[in-house]
């Protein structure tokens, strides 16, 4: 070990302490817990791969450049470390798990680093657990999808959960005939949808777009304004798809609609969701349909999400108040195996003395053992 080494980390990375390791873990369990209830099989792809294989699959290209990027020693080709673990479940389905009889149902765990830090959260290195549906992003697989990420957060004790649903690709769709535009206009008409700009929105010569603007905000209302834009058959089938998958969710969770919101959605195709939880600014998930390339060049349908739930752990999701019963036995009893393993399995934790100047105060003990059985300690 480096006994001058720098206790200072990289900016955006850091450390997680007790209690927190221990509730970034509890939740995680839960969640993937969760997730398994649902049919969800766990896959572990490894932190780093070959570079272009993260440019590649899933995930937006764009991403490519927020790769953390390194030379293999081994291989001396360019590694990365994955900034997303979407892009990967990407690859072993259409890999190593080609044949598998679909729809495939993954899910997944772990860390993920950013090349650099996004606006609303200064963390480059973050948890991401998630669940892809390979082999179709159909309306009922949307609905099951949406369904699961609540199930899975509600699972691991969020609450005042909200969902705001988009589709990221309604105004190409509509391009195409219904509001006719040449290929040239259709990027910038839809980044000023997006910017919710009317005039620059107008001035791009997209004043038949103008109502999407105002089809935002509390589902039941904005799906009525949505209705009333005469889009065609394809406005009609995401409007009726949109109710389908938003009509079981219950009371609890709050809806609303923003169908022309595209940032965090530009691989996604006809569907896409942010999850939201009261108290917190940032979303704490995001989720959508989207489509994966297979070896031979052929494109199969998927749906899936992925929830960054690290600063909810922050504000103390996860953390069990039976871990402060701490229990602290004193020599000779901390060296008797049966009499503290009698003790854990009543749902205590144990600190057992290593020598006589061992402190119960000090590591963090509320109890400790006496001749009648655990004492309080003042």
């Amino acid at each position: 070990m480096t006994r001058n080494a720098s206790p200072l980390l990289p900016e955006g990375l850091r450390d997680r302490l007790p209690p927190e390791a221990e509730a970034a873990s509890r939740v995680t369990r839960a969640l993937l817990d969760a997730l398994k209830g649902h049919g969800y099989e766990r896959v572990a792809p490894p932190l780093a791969e070959f570079r272009e294989t993260l440019d590649d699959g899933a995930a937006d290209a764009g991403k490519g450049r927020d790769l953390l990027r390194f030379t293999d020693p081994v291989s001396q080709r360019t590694l990365a470390i994955r900034p997303d673990i979407t892009t990967q479940v990407g690859r072993i389905a259409t890999s190593r798990m080609a044949h598998a009889a679909r729809p495939l149902r993954l899910s997944y765990a772990g860390q993920v680093v950013k090349l650099k830090a996004g606006q609303l959260r200064p963390e480059r290195e973050m948890l991401q657990i998630g669940a892809e549906l390979i082999g179709t992003d159909s309306v009922a697989a949307a609905r099951e999808i949406v369904r699961v990420a609540l199930s899975a957060l509600v699972s691991a004790g969020v609450t005042g959960i909200s969902i705001d649903f988009t589709l990221p690709d309604l105004v190409e769709t509509l391009a195409e005939s219904a509001l006719p535009l040449v290929h040239e206009d259709v990027a910038r008409i839809r980044d000023e949808l997006d910017a919710k700009d009317a005039g620059a929105l107008s001035a791009a010569g997209g004043d038949a777009y103008l109502p999407l603007i105002a089809a935002a905000g509390p589902f039941a209302q904005a799906i009525e304004r949505l209705r009333d834009i005469d889009g065609g058959a394809a406005l009609t089938s995401r409007i009726d798809a949109l109710e389908a998958i938003a009509g079981d969710l219950g009371d609890d969770v709050q809806l609303t609609l923003d169908p022309t919101e595209r940032h965090g959605f530009e691989y996604q195709s006809w569907f896409g969701f942010s999850l939201f939880v009261e108290g917190y600014r940032g979303t704490i998930g995001r989720g959508g349909s989207y489509l994966v390339t297979h070896q031979d060049g052929r494109q199969e349908p998927a749906i899936g999400f992925s929830l960054y739930p690290d600063p909810l752990i922050d504000e103390g999701l996860g953390q069990d108040d039976s871990d402060k019963r701490r229990l602290f036995l004193p020599l000779p009893l901390g060296h008797h195996a049966g009499l503290a393993a009698d003790y854990r399995a009543q749902g205590w934790v144990t600190i057992a003395a290593l020598s006589d100047s061992d402190d119960a105060h000090a590591l963090g003990c509320t109890h400790q053992l006496g001749p009648n059985g655990p004492e309080l300690l003042g």
